[in-house]
């Protein structure tokens, strides 16, 4: 790896809409490929900003899968569209062309795009960061049957982001390779991940219970976000209104949690004796909630694991 001038190409966006009903004007086109590189985008180059966060990154490709895509693509990077070349059936060249190649194609079109042509010489020796769901061991396989077995394998992670990467808030899950990365790889990839959140390496035992915490929250409490809303309303308060006091509120008990306080400390510290915090808390333990979410996540993971 060459160190700070490094190209990474991206493999996969196309694109998805995030939508909130209350906020039109909140809503978002990308997949997790493009989220991933608009949040690289915006932590490597801050609007408004005249000092440019120290980048190892000299060039950064995009490739789609049909030229609507591409266009669309364009459009969606505004000011950063000329820092990006975007390519559209073009993954070969785009592989050959990297350094870094990050992997968000869909699962059932990972074979074609491993086993075509030319494909196994283009990724030699390079970092594959996959952020397709199940086992790098199939993507392994993939490019073995499309080669020489005297070619150089590449090195395969199999990381998993969030879409939270576009806003720069996304927790990264990493599965490191067997055999370990080399030292440049691997701080080269922590360095990438880091700029779009977190991240935090697991062992493949422990990915599946990782990513469906992460699920949990991020679907599971938006479920939850939703009964509050919807209760807000009942009681007379707008919806935006009661969206901006919730939206608050997480960041609030965020802090909190970060500083090391346990949720249950938390929850004490603000129940009241005959108070209003504390009737709310008895009316989801009568319901279930605590269990209800542990066993969603159990469940989840069970279904993550049997399509690995």
């Amino acid at each position: 790896m060459k160190g700070s001038d490094i190209t990474v190409a991206f493999l996969g966006c196309g694109t998805y809409t995030l939508t909130d009903a209350s906020r039109p004007s909140l809503t978002k086109e990308g997949n997790m490929g493009s989220a991933v590189l608009a949040g690289l985008l915006e932590a490597l180059y801050p609007e408004g900003s005249t000092n440019v966060a120290s980048s190892r990154i000299s060039q950064l490709i995009a490739c789609t899968n049909s030229e609507t895509s591409a266009k669309k693509l364009e459009q969606q990077l505004g000011r950063h569209r000329s820092r990006v070349e975007v390519l559209h059936k073009a993954n070969l060249e785009a592989m050959q062309r990297a350094d870094v190649i990050v992997l968000g194609v869909k699962p059932y079109f990972a074979k074609d795009v491993l086993q075509e042509d030319g494909v196994r010489e283009a990724v030699a020796g390079k970092l594959i960061m996959s952020m397709i769901p199940g086992s790098v061991t199939d993507l392994g396989s993939y490019l073995a049957a499309a080669g020489n077995d005297d070619i150089e394998a590449p090195w395969l992670v199999k990381t998993i982001p969030n879409i939270a990467a576009r806003y720069g808030q996304s927790m990264t899950l990493i599965d490191p390779p067997e055999p370990s990365l080399p030292r440049e790889e691997q701080e080269f990839m922590e360095w990438f991940w880091n700029q779009i959140g977190s991240s935090k390496t697991l062992t493949s035992s422990t990915s599946n219970a990782g990513m469906m915490t992460m699920t949990a929250v991020l679907a599971g409490l938006s479920v939850s976000l939703e009964g509050v809303l919807d209760g807000s309303v009942r009681e007379g308060l707008r919806r935006t209104d009661a969206m901006d006091i919730a939206l608050q509120s997480m960041k609030s008990l965020v802090s909190i949690l970060e500083s090391g306080t346990h949720p249950a400390a938390m929850r004490e510290s603000i129940a009241s004796p005959r108070g209003c915090t504390i009737a709310a808390l008895l009316s989801l333990e009568k319901a279930g909630v605590r269990g209800t979410f542990a066993q969603a996540l159990i469940d989840g993971a069970e279904v993550f694991a049997d399509k690995k």
